[in-house]
């Protein structure tokens, strides 16, 4: 693809990226299959392709998009899907971030959208706040009914009920059971302590069991994926910057991996290096940070696991979250794993397609998150299987309620061997 960018626009380090990106683009259309959104409406301007064009026009521009622009670049799930399928290699991922960026500084929104984003960008990565917000969000539930869109939306993905707090429920460490064969940091992030201790429960309890020692660094959180998803580049810089130096502490004591057990979380953290490329302070910090990053699934399959102590063959289908399949190109690992505790793998249809949730997009875009969720629990349904497994909390509290009951894969793969039943199974 041709641009124009003038020598000044590609002195900025993000629109000299989003330029390498754009001329890598051939036009071949094969991410236009793959598309959900392109799936869903037809439109060429919600697929991939299309808004490629209507970024390089935005970018090379400058200033205010048209709303149309930012209607269609709005609808992009980042799922991701298209980059799996390019030939080419076009990084679509940092191109859309880019993109949202500008319009975050360039376009103004109406109001009410402006106060629901920042709502958003406030009380999600906020353990404390989500916390609340979850709690007045369940009593008001019954309400669903009888609120208009967005609202309606939020109040019913409310939990019925809020967890208590789980075994890991801050900062400390957990010593590995016999010798001691590794030492890692476990990210403790911001919505899935609250809607899903028992994932990361299982996880150190699992690790624990195998020799490795787990610590929740001091000062830890949220790992900016919710804000640099909307556009808000400096909210999420900042959450980054917490991250880093916290686990900048711990590797001075010597860790052997950063280990991540929601997959959205983990993309954005192997791109730490990425988003700090051009900041001086911290940039040789984040890529440090982004290469002892690892998925839960990637660290267990190096692992010797124990022998299952359940009954063998249970149908289990597998949900492949999206920022686990195509932001990290992690396919194996999960299915490998759950075949080898013992579990019947059964594959769901159309399985590169998103489910809809895709952090806020569920929120944001509810009338197509709730087409695409439609879709996914049907062929969910078709497997037969009553269990699902998948890695991330986003696709967990969005197809929950909807027939099969969502499992993290650890666990599934904690109980296996030696842990308590996971609630539900």
């Amino acid at each position: 693809m041709q641009t124009s960018f003038t020598d000044a626009q590609l002195k900025d380090a993000d629109t000299a990226s989003s330029n390498a990106v754009l001329r890598k683009c051939v036009h071949c259309g094969f991410c236009t299959a793959t598309c959900p959104t392109y799936l869903l409406l037809g439109d060429e301007l919600d697929s991939p392709r299309g808004r490629i064009y209507l970024m390089k026009d935005m970018l090379e521009q400058g200033g205010a998009p048209a709303p149309s622009t930012v209607k269609h670049i709005d609808r992009c799930l980042s799922c991701l899907s298209c980059m799996t399928t390019c030939p080419s290699g076009v990084n679509y991922m940092h191109l859309v971030d880019h993109a949202r960026a500008h319009i975050e500084d360039h376009y103004t929104r109406p109001l009410p959208e402006r106060m629901l984003r920042s709502l958003l960008a406030t009380v999600l990565p906020n353990r404390a706040l989500f916390r609340v917000a979850a709690a007045l969000g369940r009593l008001a539930r019954p309400l669903a009914p009888l609120m208009p869109g967005r609202l309606k939306g939020m109040l019913t993905m409310a939990p019925a009920r809020l967890p208590a707090r789980g075994r890991v429920s801050g900062p400390g460490t957990y010593a590995a059971e016999g010798a001691r064969t590794a030492r890692m940091a476990l990210l403790y992030g911001c919505v899935q302590p609250v809607l899903r201790p028992s994932i990361d429960d299982a996880a150190v309890r699992l690790l624990n069991r195998h020799g490795v020692e787990v610590v929740v660094a001091s000062g830890g959180g949220c790992c900016g994926a919710l804000p640099h998803h909307m556009g808000k580049s400096a909210d999420a810089h900042a959450l980054a910057k917490v991250n880093i130096a916290a686990w900048e502490a711990e590797m001075a004591r010597g860790l052997d991996a950063i280990i991540i057990t929601a997959s959205g979380c983990g993309t954005t953290v192997k791109d730490y290096g990425f988003m700090f490329r051009d900041d001086p302070e911290w940039a040789e910090r984040a890529a440090r940070v982004s290469a002892l990053a690892r998925d839960i699934s990637e660290v267990l399959a190096d692992l010797d696991l124990l022998p299952p102590v359940i009954e063998p063959g249970m149908p289990v289908a597998y949900h492949s979250a999206c920022s686990m399949q195509h932001g990290q190109q992690i396919r194996t690992q999960p299915r490998a794993l759950l075949a080898r505790a013992g579990f019947a793998v059964r594959e769901v249809g159309e399985g590169h397609i998103c489910c809809g949730s895709a952090g806020t997009y569920s929120i944001l875009q509810p009338e197509l998150s709730q087409q695409l969720r439609a879709r996914k629990l049907g062929n969910i349904a078709a497997t037969g299987a009553e269990i699902v497994a998948t890695g991330n909390i986003g696709c967990i509290t969005h197809l929950e309620g909807g027939g099969a009951r969502m499992i993290h894969t650890v666990e599934l793969l904690d109980w296996a061997t030696g842990g308590p039943r996971p609630a539900g199974v």
